[in-house]
């Protein structure tokens, strides 16, 4: 099952293993009964193909489980659904054939509302960037350094709010703060701006 879920308010706040051990205690007290490894250890078979940073609110994030017996996507929601925490709500349910290999982020998308009294800064930053012949971000602890524009599919006001669009690859990539912080924009969550992963694209 590739399950589309969001994780919004105060929810948060909460780390990506202790919701994989919320997801975990949901299922049990739903009784839906997932797969689980073998070896000295098994654990569920659920797969989180991109865990979501603290203190980042998701809107469409992706949960793939395993079930230990057949079900209906319209089923294993219904199950689901009168479980849910407050700031957890279950969106959709597809049924994978057996044979689907796991999901593979292929770009993530993330917004923010900036403040009137900002937006001209940052449109201002938007065009010193387009302008440059390149723009690098530097990451101090690991000795890396990113060109912004080969990792960052669009960057954008529109009505207010900054939308980025990064492009995921096993090797690495950007994380949406460094693009903040590049943006002059790495204050706004501690103002008590969230910061919003609006969707998770896969490869299909």
């Amino acid at each position: 099952m590739r399950i589309r879920f969001s994780k919004r308010g105060d929810l948060r706040f909460v780390g990506h293993h202790d919701l994989a051990r919320i997801v975990e205690r949901l299922f049990r007290r739903a009784g839906v009964r997932p797969a689980y490894s073998q070896g000295f250890h098994p654990k569920p078979r659920f797969n989180f193909p991109s865990a979501l940073a603290l203190g980042i609110e998701g809107v469409r994030e992706v949960l793939e489980v395993e079930l230990a017996e057949p079900m209906t996507g319209e089923e294993l929601a219904a199950r689901l659904a009168p479980h849910a925490i407050p700031g957890l709500e279950f969106r959709s349910v597809e049924v994978l054939p057996p044979s689907a290999p796991p999901a593979r982020v292929k770009r993530v998308v993330y917004c923010l509302e900036v403040p009137a009294e900002r937006q001209a800064a940052v449109q201002a930053r938007l065009r010193e960037i387009t302008s440059s012949a390149a723009f690098s971000i530097h990451r101090p602890a690991k000795g890396k350094t990113f060109e912004l524009r080969e990792w960052v599919e669009e960057l954008s006001l529109d009505g207010g709010v900054l939308r980025m669009i990064l492009r995921v690859d096993p090797q690495g990539s950007l994380h949406p703060r460094e693009v903040l912080a590049a943006m002059g924009l790495a204050d706004l969550e501690s103002q008590g701006v969230p910061l919003v992963r609006a969707d998770v694209e896969l490869f299909s």
